[in-house]
């Protein structure tokens, strides 16, 4: 059986090192891959967004079907590219895909199909989001309609604030739109889930760290650790979620003959009335697949498989009763620029976790940094607080410099 995994980051590492430990023994290949996905793939020098030269390889190849990971291909149709060539793929289509790649969709979408979320309204002029902003309370949420790498978000705290990150979206540009939404309260709780556009089956669930800082502070990132699972999370609103939330997405989109089939991500509020999605995303986490995954028991080539043949209510999928904790360490300037290339050591030094690379690269024989998030250090253990404590150890013989992580994984 040949795979072909697309992306470069630590999510893909972690599919890589879950679909690696399948009794399919698959052979694996990664477009682009990184240092530490070369491990376990044969990484191609192919971006995630080329998707000319992706469908070039996969048709000289012929790979058994193709795991489209991160939001930029699905979003650009590299499923239906596939499909129309006669090589399968997981993940959904472009037309689902859009339930990520615009939030003005999505917010519209959950409008019609009466699934909890804050309100909003949508805006494709400044004038007139300027204006609506004098017309709200603080603080209020601004929303790129876009792909923004998990960053396109900002909390405002005035109306001043509120109206600066409406110039930087439009900017001058052309066909520019942004979501103004009420502000919520409440924890907040990632839960994943597989499905095949007619049966959806959650994942444990997990919690995002999104701030570069401790404390909550600073930027928003692209996720600089997560816990999974969330304590917050109970099986009550777990019961509740699947009834207002999970199952009338997938019937919407079906309805809408946009039937979703891979994982879709579900970003919840947990508030004072109940839970409400904050956003839809195609495809898994990233950080959370680091910690997700590490507890899927079931082989996951078998699900991505009942996925794609839309079996997936035939496939009982079971997950190790732990908890798991990734700490993300990160390039100094990281979300804004950082240098690459700076030697990473300390690798052979880990135990007792697996190390995820996100942004790293071979040079001279050595593993550099490549990118803002560097590696995801992930433990497991019996309960949260011991998963914790073992990925903060684990990470201490990893150096390199301009090195930084949040030290409050997990404690908020």
């Amino acid at each position: 059986m040949k795979i072909l995994i697309i992306g470069g980051g630590g999510r893909e590492h972690a599919i890589i090192t879950a679909l690696a430990k399948s009794p399919h023994n698959p052979t694996l290949y990664c477009a682009p891959g990184n240092a530490g996905i070369a491990q376990l793939a044969t990484c191609l020098p192919i971006a995630a967004t080329d998707l000319d030269a992706i469908l070039n390889w996969a048709t000289e190849h012929q790979p058994d079907w193709v795991f489209v990971a991160p939001d930029d291909p699905l979003a650009m149709g590299l499923v239906d590219k596939l499909e129309a060539v006669g090589i399968s793929a997981f993940g959904p289509r472009q037309n689902a895909a859009i339930i990520e790649s615009s939030k003005v969709f999505s917010k519209a979408f959950m409008q019609r199909h009466n699934i909890p979320t804050a309100n909003y309204a949508a805006f494709d002029n400044e004038t007139d989001a300027l204006n609506y902003i004098k017309t709200q309370t603080v603080p209020i949420v601004v929303k790129d309609d876009g792909l923004a790498l998990g960053k396109g978000v900002t909390i405002a705290q005035t109306q001043n604030e509120a109206a600066d990150a409406v110039a930087a979206i439009f900017g001058g540009k052309p066909n520019r739109r942004v979501v103004i939404e009420e502000y919520m309260t409440g924890p907040e709780v990632t839960v994943l889930a597989f499905t095949d556009g007619k049966t959806v089956v959650p994942m444990p669930s997990s919690q995002d760290h999104k701030r570069a800082y401790d404390n909550d502070e600073g930027p928003n990132t692209g996720g600089m650790g997560a816990i999974c699972p969330s304590p917050h999370y109970t099986p009550e609103i777990a019961e509740l979620c699947a009834k207002t939330i999970f199952e009338p997405t997938i019937k919407g989109l079906a309805a809408e003959n946009r039937p979703f089939k891979g994982v879709l991500y579900f970003g919840l509020m947990l508030t004072p009335d109940g839970p409400r999605v904050i956003e839809y995303n195609a495809r898994f986490g990233d950080p959370e697949a680091q910690a997700v995954l590490p507890l899927l028991e079931t082989d996951l080539v078998n699900i991505c498989q009942a996925t794609i043949n839309e079996t997936l209510a035939d496939l009982p999928i079971q997950w190790q009763k732990k908890a798991a904790a990734c700490v993300v360490l990160a390039s100094g300037g990281y979300p804004g620029e950082y240098n690459k290339g700076v030697p990473i050591t300390g690798f052979d030094q880990v135990t007792n976790a697996t190390v995820y690379h996100a942004g790293t690269a071979t040079k001279n024989n050595r593993i550099v940094t490549n990118g803002g998030r560097v590696l995801g250090v992930t433990a497991v253990a019996d309960n949260l607080p011991e998963a914790l404590a073992n990925a903060y150890d684990a990470l201490t013989p990893i150096k390199f410099e301009g090195m930084f992580r949040r030290n409050d994984i997990g404690r908020l």
